[in-house]
């Protein structure tokens, strides 16, 4: 089962960080966010990857590209019979990622939508590059099946700058994106959706996947909430960059789960 990335967003209220990197490659104890949520999602057995690429993409692409080189010892021939062998195995082998270009501006719907030609016929996973969280991948995906609906969207519970959830029992009612209060679950990502959703989305790239698509799939009854009452956290500012490189150098950081 794929597990989709957004990677593409400029990240303008981190230009600390984000100034010559895209923000899933702004990094929290020495590793790029993405990274860390790619374990989570590894650890599970899910290592079958789709960035969808944006704002520069090349980074995360020479990332991924010179990945031996970033983790261990490595011999070099140069000349005709040029060649690189690796002395240190990691435990990242056997990761597949793809890497999508999905356009410089493009918004959320319209990268996943360019994306889609590498997710086949089957569910996948979709989160944002920029959020970590302890959620159970394994049980999110149990409540999915067990419901038999289009979407799963992980409900949290921080203050209230993100999309609200109204919700009754597991039914998604409304999908309001940044209310101006809320009393409820918010959106934290971490979805799962059949493959049909992908029909509700649009190339253009206008499409916010968190606007008209979700709203009208919640609309008609196709969206569920997986409510986590964890810990989670995304990366929108420098003050969120530095909490969690805190939990990390605590060796207390609740996302990590591989040795």
């Amino acid at each position: 089962m794929k597990v989709v990335i957004l990677c593409g967003g400029q990240g303008t209220r981190l230009r600390e960080e984000t100034e010559y990197k895209p923000k899933p490659m702004v990094e929290i104890g020495g590793r790029p966010i993405l990274w860390h949520i790619m374990k989570r999602y590894a650890h599970y057995g899910f290592k079958e990857f789709v960035l969808c690429l944006g704002y520069k993409g090349d980074v995360i692409k020479d990332y991924f590209y010179h990945y031996g080189l970033h983790r261990g010892d490595a011999t070099i021939t140069l000349g005709k019979s040029h060649g690189v062998v690796f002395h240190d195995p990691h435990p990242e082998e056997g990761w597949k990622v793809t890497l999508a270009e999905t356009g410089e501006n493009a918004m959320t719907g319209a990268r996943v939508k360019r994306a889609a030609k590498y997710l086949g016929r089957e569910p996948f996973f979709l989160t944002y590059g920029d959020g970590l969280a302890d959620v159970d991948l394994k049980d999110l995906l149990r409540f999915h099946k067990s419901h038999g609906k289009l979407g799963t969207v992980t409900g949290v519970h921080p203050p209230s700058r993100f999309g609200e959830l109204m919700t009754e029992n597991d039914r998604v009612l409304k999908f309001s994106e940044k209310p101006q209060t809320h009393s409820g679950a918010i959106n934290g990502g971490f979805f799962v959706f059949e493959h049909e959703f992908l029909n509700l989305l649009s190339d253009d790239d206008s499409c916010v996947l968190e606007q008209k698509p979700l709203e009208m799939l919640a609309g008609k009854g196709g969206l569920r909430v997986h409510s986590h009452k964890g810990f989670w956290q995304c990366m929108d500012t420098y003050r969120d960059f530095q909490l969690l490189n805190k939990l990390w150098e605590s060796g207390k950081a609740p996302w990590k789960i591989w040795k």
